[in-house]
């Protein structure tokens, strides 16, 4: 089959079209999203956005154009990195780009030490038996608690309990960019309070 006849039972929810099409593809967008660098994201991010840029080219490609589906989805992979990477270069982004991680660079819980002066005795396994009534760990100091929405408190259990953004979607109903948006604002307040 054609590419195009493959798009077009993608477009009508032929679910293995869209798979088909997604891993045809992919080396296209691996190679497009060498050539670009976003501010405060890994190779991964740019390829993810560039596998994005690819899906909607999937869902906006209109065959009644007499084109090609390669150029267009080159067009719209690289649209969607230049995007990306246009969207991370602005000033509105540089709280963002900067915030206070909750991890070391080797991954591992900052359980002691700094952390330690804002969320004593945070050790996963004590976070998860000590939860009150609003569902975050006793020991986090009520001057944290006060500062967050209750989008943030929510935010900030899931993590803490070890949950991945699509699971902390699900959980709080919401779209996983506000969930990453909300656990940037709670890693930004916690520095606050770390440098004060």
């Amino acid at each position: 089959m054609l590419d195009e006849e493959v798009v077009h039972l993608a477009k009508h929810g032929h679910s293995g079209a869209t798979e088909f099409l997604i891993s045809r593809y992919r080396p296209l967008v691996e190679t497009k999203a060498k050539a670009y660098f976003v501010i405060g994201a890994d190779r991964e991010d740019v390829i993810q956005e560039g596998m994005i840029g690819l899906y909607k080219a999937i869902r906006d490609f209109r065959d009644d154009r007499l084109s090609k589906f390669r150029p267009f989805a080159e067009l719209c992979v690289t649209r969607q990195i230049i995007t990306a990477v246009k969207t991370a270069t602005r000033q509105k982004h540089v709280p963002l780009n900067g915030y206070v991680s909750l991890h070391r660079e080797r991954g591992e819980d900052l359980t002691d030490g700094t952390l330690m002066d804002v969320l004593p005795h945070a050790k996963p396994e004590i976070q998860r038996s000590t939860q009150t009534v609003e569902g975050l760990p006793a020991q986090i100091p009520d001057s944290v608690r006060d500062s967050l929405s209750d989008l943030e408190k929510g935010v900030l259990k899931c993590y803490l309990n070890g949950l991945s953004y699509r699971e902390m979607s699900r959980e709080l109903a919401c779209h996983t960019k506000s969930i990453d948006n909300a656990l940037q604002r709670v890693k930004r307040k916690i520095g606050v309070l770390l440098r004060d």
